[in-house]
């Protein structure tokens, strides 16, 4: 019987993220191996190359960035590209160029005219392209999806879905951090809820978003929210620690918030309080909340009509936690989400509307267990492979790029809506966009 083949991954910008897909798939190492790693922070590389088994990590060739390892003839079978959103489009075309398949960390690029081309880039040089839209492999998701597709509430009609994305992340990640600034990064519909526009999609049963309207603002997140003067620094603050909620030195003396700067500051865990406040001292995540250069809404409402008349609505607050989603059918309902767990009888609930008892919905534990993204990076990661080798073609994997530009096109056109106010047609807004007639 032939050895079966082991993907090589070579990790191009050595984050969190990509080094979490590097460690599970260190988890299955008769299936995967590590051939390479970029970043220019020299310890990223090397905690990659250490999750190889001891034998191999002579063999892992470690990069000072994405262009010296682009720079070779290709090392590996996929790319795992994780650099940060405004350079995901250079180094996945030059990584397809070379021959590489790629695994994307969303959103696809910093532009939409740019993930359109690496769609249309993949298409032309046959690569596989899968976008890490994790929500798709989860329990939770996946079970929706076959609970609607078995036909139990009838026919779709309309939905209402919310992502809380939690008011301590928010000021983490979209104020003070790299996305607080959508000129620099991308929309907060983009970079926080693509994964929402995808898994809706998917849910629906891929009928394409046909026109899009939205409303949010920058309200909370602000100068204007301030009632004195104080320092722009939360070091310099003489006020006792935590006793604002936002209070970055909470960096420092909580364990949860620890936990955040884990993401950014490589040290986060081995340093002392002392040398967390030294670093926040001239880092982003020092700054007060309320006097970042961030302009992302911290509350967006969207409405959306999909093929088939089907419609729904999507709410991003900044202060709710977790996701939570209604599905209402034509003989009956569906209830799920961190709302319901919390405050109903279970965390997937379906109810006839004729007659008949609620019924709660168990879900089973993945092998992986619960940990990132509901499970779903275990659920990615165990995905690869078969997506990579074995898929009859590119369209049809889990998470295509094919598939998931189509919720990018619908992420833009929402901020678009938002921005002008206007009911935006989807289809004309991404020619509009391919055409260089819009700037998104």
């Amino acid at each position: 019987m032939p050895e079966q083949k082991r993907l090589s991954l070579a990790g191009i910008g050595c984050g969190s993220r990509t080094r979490t897909y590097m460690k599970l798939a260190m988890e299955q190492k008769k299936r995967y191996r590590i051939a390479a790693a970029a970043d220019p922070v020299k310890q990223r590389t090397e905690a990659v190359r250490d999750f190889a088994p001891e034998e191999e990590r002579d063999s892992v060739r470690l990069f000072k960035d994405a262009a010296s390892l682009l720079a070779e003839p290709r090392l590996a079978d996929v790319a795992i590209i994780g650099t940060q959103d405004d350079y995901h489009y250079a180094p996945c075309r030059k990584a397809m160029e070379l021959g590489y398949h790629v695994l994307l960390e969303k959103p696809i690029a910093k532009t939409l005219k740019e993930a359109l081309e690496l769609r249309d880039t993949a298409r032309l040089l046959k690569r596989r392209v899968a976008v890490c839209h994790v929500l798709r492999y989860t329990q939770f998701y996946r079970t929706l999806k076959k609970i609607i597709d078995s036909g139990e509430i009838g026919e779709v009609i309309t939905f209402n879905a919310n992502e809380g994305v939690g008011a301590w992340h928010f000021a983490h990640s979209f104020v003070r951090g790299h996305w607080g600034n959508s000129k620099t990064s991308t929309p907060m519909i983009v970079a926080k809820c693509c994964h929402d526009m995808d898994i809706l999609y998917w849910l629906m049963g891929r009928r394409k978003c046909l026109s899009v309207a939205s409303f949010g603002e920058l309200t909370f997140f602000t100068k204007k929210t301030l009632s004195s003067p104080r320092p722009e620094r939360c070091t310099e603050w003489t006020t006792p620690v935590g006793e604002d909620p936002w209070d970055a030195r909470k960096y420092a003396t909580d364990d949860e918030c620890k936990r955040w700067l884990g993401m950014v500051y490589d040290r986060a865990q081995e340093a002392t309080a002392e040398e967390i406040c030294e670093w926040l001292k001239t880092s982003p995540w020092g700054r007060d909340y309320l006097q970042c250069d961030n302009d992302q809404p911290d509350h967006q409402v969207s409405i959306m009509r999909f093929e088939g008349g089907l419609t729904g609505t999507f709410t991003m607050t900044a202060f709710e936690q977790g996701r939570h989603i209604e599905v209402y059918g034509t003989k009956g309902k569906i209830r799920a989400g961190v709302f319901y767990k919390e405050n109903g009888p279970g965390e997937i609930t379906v109810t006839p509307h004729f007659g008949g008892k609620t019924r709660v919905v168990e879900l089973e534990e993945l092998a992986g267990g619960y940990q990132g993204h509901g499970g779903g990076d275990w659920g990615l990661i165990e995905a690869l492979y078969d997506d990579m080798l074995t898929v009859p073609s590119p369209e049809d994997m889990t998470t295509s790029i094919e598939e998931s530009a189509h919720s990018h096109v619908m992420a833009f056109a929402t901020e678009h809506a938002r921005l002008s106010g206007q009911v935006v047609d989807v289809a004309d807004f991404e020619r509009k966009v391919a055409e260089g007639i819009l700037n998104y």
